[in-house]
């Protein structure tokens, strides 16, 4: 079962990857309409939701804690002080480059671990209830609500560039 939680990573790390993809696009098509990036970093498709800065920086977030808590380790600290997309490319380049670092073994045990729950003080997750109840629908949330801000602003973007690459095979 620690394999499987391990093989998450690869996934963040994979749809991570696409993220930054949708920003390329969302310079080109900034670029082809001629106004400034900076609008679509700052827009939201709801008044009460986090803009498309603040839902990559959650995405990002949701990422490293999910690798960190099931393994036990420090996740890197990232203050939320991005503005361009610049700076939130190196963000994702960061939590990347940090996924990266994990191996199966580090996942050894991490189904049981208890994961305490900083907003519920005193309870806590199983690590495969971490990943699966809160964790990963978290990440998938936040990094589909930024794909829904960039298409709402005319971004060119399909289902491809959400699943991204995908390993075929001769059958």
């Amino acid at each position: 079962m620690d394999d499987y939680l391990f093989l998450h990573v690869g996934q963040l790390r994979k749809m991570l990857g696409n993220l930054e993809g949708w920003l390329e696009k969302a310079e080109e098509h900034a670029k082809k309409k001629s106004f400034d990036v900076q609008v679509l970093l700052n827009d939201r498709l709801a008044p009460d939701q986090y803009p498309f800065l603040r839902q990559v920086q959650a995405a990002c977030d949701a990422a490293k804690f999910l690798a960190a808590r099931l393994t036990g380790k420090e996740a890197p600290k990232h203050p939320d002080t991005e503005q361009t997309l610049a700076e939130i490319r190196a963000r994702i380049a960061a939590v990347r480059e940090y996924l990266a670092t994990f191996q199966a073994a580090d996942f050894a045990g991490s189904g049981a671990r208890l994961v305490p729950l900083s907003f519920i003080e005193g309870k806590g997750l199983s690590g495969t209830d971490y990943a699966n109840e809160l964790a990963l629908p978290n990440f998938y949330f936040h990094v589909s609500t930024a794909y829904a801000i960039l298409r709402h602003n005319g971004v060119d973007l399909g289902k491809r560039d959400f699943v991204g690459g995908i390993n075929l095979r001769d059958v």
